[in-house]
């Protein structure tokens, strides 16, 4: 088990795979390298596409706001020790280690009726917190991370309707990775929290509830609530059995007290919304990270920064197809690289292997004569031949299906 994790561990594939680095001038803050990008992009796009079809709105807020807003939140009481905060024209400004205050100030832009809620307002949103420097590690404890975040705004009486939807679609997202999850209810914190003992209780029991009505059990986590509300925390488990607590569901009904959120009911009058605080990934580097460990750098065809690698059996008579091939998977928006150098067939195979890419094509004479493709499969020693209609049909099957 330790010499599989030490094989998959995220930091050295990071590096091997050109995904991502950690400079000595910037401790815990991560640089995004090429095919780090492409595998971040591909991963938020997801993110945006599945967001879209729960009908979500989307917003981005800004990374620094200054010390009254976060004195009105309760942050600057319960969590300045972790904030960044400098000064601008003598005021006292924090960056942010949390969206929600942002996200509030979204909300009380516009006026709200009933028949707007439930509004589901997702952000992207770049956080940064101040860790020990002891305690960094790779992408899994970094000081500046994208939170997945959501804000959903809701009536009581869709409450338990919307967690419940939450988790139906947080047990989508993780199983496309294949990551199976338990659930953990954490209630109010002994200090440090805001509000009164019996709405708390209320809000746990909302969650404990919504929770089994969704036919998901949960444990209890005592006293690990946030401090302005209990949450449901998802732990996933990856490929060699460990934990990682990602997902987060925050029953909030303190915030939009504090600042003063209301829409319009049916009679006329302002009442005050319910508010979920939620993610999915927990944060975009937290998640990569996992995966890496979790794939083991083997990333699923549409998840891999290089998705195809074509290999032409001799350069001399077989680089005019490869150039073909290369352009027509190009035209249909495959991610695909072309080994022109002058080394033995066996050679760029194990390279190819070595980098992990799902397809390598080999292309020679016979596949040259009859427009045809020769792909292997990463981790397979099987070589098979198709037409070029069925190779894109093979092609479009595992990106669609998300094998």
């Amino acid at each position: 088990m330790l010499e599989e994790a030490k094989k998959r561990d995220h930091k050295k594939l990071g590096k091997e795979l050109g995904l991502f680095m950690i400079s000595e001038y910037g401790p815990g803050f991560p640089f995004w390298l090429p095919n780090g990008m492409i595998l971040r992009k591909t991963l938020e796009d997801f993110w945006y596409e599945e967001h879209t079809k729960e009908g979500y709105i989307f917003v981005k807020t800004p990374m620094m706001l200054n010390r009254d807003l976060w004195e009105l939140s309760g942050h600057w009481d319960n969590y300045k020790e972790n904030m960044y905060t400098t000064k601008i024209d003598e005021t006292e400004f924090a960056i942010k280690p949390m969206n929600c205050p942002g996200g509030m100030l979204v909300y009380k832009h516009d006026l709200h009726s009933y028949r707007d809620l439930p509004i589901r307002c997702g952000e992207l949103g770049l956080v940064h917190r101040h860790e020990a420097s002891g305690a960094l590690n790779g992408l899994f404890r970094v000081r500046c991370f994208t939170q997945d975040d959501a804000h959903i705004f809701m009536r009581e009486d869709q409450m338990e309707e919307e967690i419940i939807r939450l988790i139906s679609f947080i047990d989508r997202i993780y199983s496309v990775f294949k990551l199976p999850y338990t659930i953990e209810l954490s209630t109010r914190p002994e200090e440090k929290y805001i509000g009164d003992i019996e709405t708390w209780n209320k809000a746990e029991a909302i969650l404990e509830d919504a929770c089994h009505k969704a036919h998901k059990e949960c444990k209890i986590n005592p006293g690990d609530g946030a401090f302005y509300g209990p949450k449901l925390d998802f732990h996933v488990t990856d490929s060699l059995g460990r934990e990682w607590q990602c997902g987060t569901i925050q029953l909030d009904m303190q915030l939009p007290e504090r600042f003063d959120l209301t829409y319009i009911d049916k009679d006329g009058s302002k009442k005050r919304p319910i508010m979920l605080h939620r993610v999915i990934f927990g944060s975009v580097e937290r998640f990569i990270g996992i995966l890496i460990e979790h794939f083991a750098g083997a990333f699923p065809l549409w998840l891999a920064p290089t998705q195809i690698n074509i290999i032409p059996v001799n350069m001399e008579y077989h680089e005019e197809y490869a150039k073909d091939v290369e352009a027509w998977l190009n035209e249909n928006h495959y991610r695909v690289s072309l080994d022109s150098r002058n080394e033995k067939l066996s050679y760029k195979m194990r390279e190819s292997v070595m980098k992990k890419i799902p397809v390598s094509l080999i292309l020679g004479q016979k596949e040259m004569d009859e427009n045809f493709i020769s792909y292997r499969e990463f981790g397979s020693e099987e070589t098979k031949t198709v037409s070029k209609d069925e190779f894109l049909k093979y092609l479009e099957n595992r990106i669609e299906e998300k094998k």
